[in-house]
């Protein structure tokens, strides 16, 4: 039987954990995979806000925010890995930046400064999301999880990250499979 690595890329998609993650940093998690081949995985969490602001962000920076209605937007925990490095989530841009990861069907992640120099200068990427930290699978470990039915995935529509409330994301990704997060089972193989 082929493993989950050998016939899927999960790029592009939701990972919706599941309730047997409830006692784990990412209970009650969506997150968008950016990045998913034989080497491992990488994705952002987008429904766990910090308590930093892209003014503060900036300030810690020494960017100039030149964009005063940014100043209170939330930054989110993006994953466990690498909490003190910044990565933006956007809409693919006709501009090249210093470190693009082009999300195979999907969005860019960006990880250098020039994306935040932009955004703070009326350019940048129209819709964009900025997080600390990201989440990351050794070789298999995904697969290992989503097979143990630690994750439910689907395929990730943009709107939901940019456009919808935090506290609605959650239930917003499980409704594209057709579900209700009260009808999950802790048990695998049960709904």
């Amino acid at each position: 039987m082929p493993r989950l690595a050998d016939v899927t890329n999960l790029s592009n998609q939701f990972l919706i954990a599941m309730p047997g993650l409830a006692e784990s940093v990412f209970a009650g998690s969506v997150i968008y995979l950016c990045e998913h081949s034989p080497r491992g995985a990488l994705g952002l969490v987008i429904n766990r806000p910090t308590d930093i602001v892209l003014k503060d962000l900036f300030d810690r920076l020494e960017l100039p925010l030149q964009r005063p209605e940014l100043a209170e937007r939330t930054v989110f925990y993006g994953g466990p890995v690498q909490t003190e490095r910044g990565f933006v989530l956007h809409d693919p841009s006709p501009r090249s930046y210093a470190s693009t990861l082009q999300v195979d069907g999907g969005l860019q992640m960006t990880t250098s400064k020039d994306v935040l120099e932009h955004i703070s200068s009326e350019g940048g990427p129209q819709r964009f999301f900025v997080a600390l930290g990201y989440a990351g699978w050794s070789a298999g470990q995904l697969e290992d999880e989503i097979a143990h039915n630690g994750w439910l995935t689907v395929e990730a529509d943009a709107s939901i990250v940019f456009d919808t409330p935090v506290e609605q994301r959650l239930d917003a990704a499980m409704s594209l499979i057709g579900i209700s997060s009260l009808s999950l089972s802790q048990t695998a193989g049960h709904a």
